[in-house]
């Protein structure tokens, strides 16, 4: 019988497996939700998710994980007083013009970095078990400068971004270093490129400044066999071509409001594994638990032939879902008739 392990690796692999891999997250907010409905803290485990993963941020300079304001390694000041209290936004640009004199090293918090590395290794059960960067390259840019500027730097100050853009991919690549000295399975990239429709920068924007960083980065996290997820909300097909080129095992998230998931599966499914495909946007909060369960059936019937697909909510599920709806998916998940 095949670990739960295993039969992510096959499917990444692009093998059929005789249960297609899932896997769940949620907003802090609706888990607890979902706890208050189900009285039972440890609701999820009883479905049996196939991913364990830990992704690194940045830290609170203070351990202040859970306060409204915080100052994290990278000296970004963010602001979860408002409607995101997972993430939150920044309060003002921590570099509010294009000099890369205004750059600070972040600090390298290797110790607690090892510590979160120990502590998922030693909780993975039989699990594909992988650790990842969050706001990897254009989010980090983005934070320290804000979303405008950076949009605008990547025209008037094309040498700034370069200086900026390489910084970060130095630091990431001190991260992976520490990751690659673990048996973890595969390393995970956060980094949002994509709106509704089409990317925020352009395809030729991303290729010129965030295509050769994320190859660095890749080729770091390859040299170990490790595989590789990205995730990006959004629409990037245009760049799908490219990320397979770099080295790309997995893309999430894979959003069926944006992509016509038949059709991609069709195009990219034999080099590109996907994960996700149950919309946290127009489904989950919006359908009935039928319709859930009808819409688990129907993704699973495109996306399972020839593997290379993790049946997954297109994101963290947000505190608008009904817990009635969370649980049909887990259900379906479970029982992949």
């Amino acid at each position: 019988m095949m670990t739960r392990r295993e039969i992510v690796i096959a499917a990444l692999r692009h093998r059929e497996t005789p249960v297609t891999p899932y896997h769940a997250d949620f907003t802090l907010q609706e888990y607890e939700r979902m706890v208050k409905f189900t009285g039972d803290k440890n609701f999820y485990e009883k479905y049996g998710g196939y991913l364990h993963y830990m992704q690194y941020w940045g830290y609170p300079t203070e351990r202040e994980d859970r306060k409204e304001h915080f100052t994290d390694d990278f000296g970004v000041t963010w602001n979860r007083s408002g409607a995101d209290k997972d993430i939150g936004v920044v309060d003002e640009p921590s570099i509010p013009e294009p000099d890369i004199s205004l750059y600070r090293t972040p600090f390298l918090n290797e110790a607690r970095i090892r510590k979160e590395c120990e502590e998922l290794l030693a909780a993975k059960e039989d699990k594909f078990c992988f650790a990842g960067i969050g706001f990897s390259m254009f989010e980090r840019l983005w934070s320290y400068v804000g979303m405008e500027n950076a949009l605008i730097y990547m025209l008037t100050d094309k040498e700034f971004v370069h200086e900026l853009l390489d910084r970060i991919c130095d630091f990431n690549l001190k991260v992976i270093d520490i990751f690659n000295d673990y048996p973890f399975d595969g390393i995970y990239f956060g980094d949002d490129w994509g709106q509704q429709k089409g990317m925020i920068m352009g395809a030729p924007l991303w290729r010129e400044f965030i295509k050769p960083r994320m190859a660095k980065m890749y080729a770091r996290a390859k040299k170990n066999g490790k595989f590789i997820l990205q995730h990006s909300c959004g629409d990037i097909q245009d760049v799908f071509d490219d990320l397979i080129e770099i080295g790309l095992d997995c893309y999430q998230t894979f959003q069926p409001e944006i992509y016509d998931i038949a059709a991609v599966k069709e195009k990219y499914g034999d080099r590109l594994s996907f994960w996700g495909g149950i919309s946290t946007q127009a489904q989950l909060p919006n359908k009935t638990p039928e319709e859930i369960r009808k819409t688990v059936r129907s993704t699973l019937e495109i996306m399972r032939k020839g593997g290379g697909y993790i049946l997954a909510p297109t994101h963290a599920i947000p505190q608008d879902v009904p817990p009635e709806n969370v649980i049909a998916m887990l259900e379906e998940f479970r029982a992949q008739r």
